[in-house]
């Protein structure tokens, strides 16, 4: 992991839907999000979750800002976009 890397990550969770944030640490945060209160309201219900998609950025604000394109994109284009980098998922 490089110093001063933002991710942009996908996670599914155990009822198939998608959920997308920023972090610094995809391991930590994936930690958080199905075995802490850490996580987010949305996954906290859905665990387990993984990661099927990540995108790494050098800064928050260009993290941020892909990650609201990816919110903003439909369920069928969410998954090529995972397919497109992980076709066996």
């Amino acid at each position: 992991m490089k110093k001063n890397t933002w991710y942009v990550y996908i996670l599914r969770c155990s009822d198939n839907s998608l959920y997308t944030g920023i972090t610094t640490d995809i391991s930590r945060r994936l930690y958080e999000h199905n075995h802490t209160m850490d996580a987010a309201k949305y996954t906290r219900c859905r665990r387990p979750l993984t990661v099927v998609y990540y995108e790494e950025t050098t800064s928050r604000s260009l993290a941020a800002s892909r990650e609201y394109e990816i919110k903003n994109l439909t369920r069928q284009q969410k998954e090529a976009l995972i397919r497109a980098i992980s076709p066996s998922l």
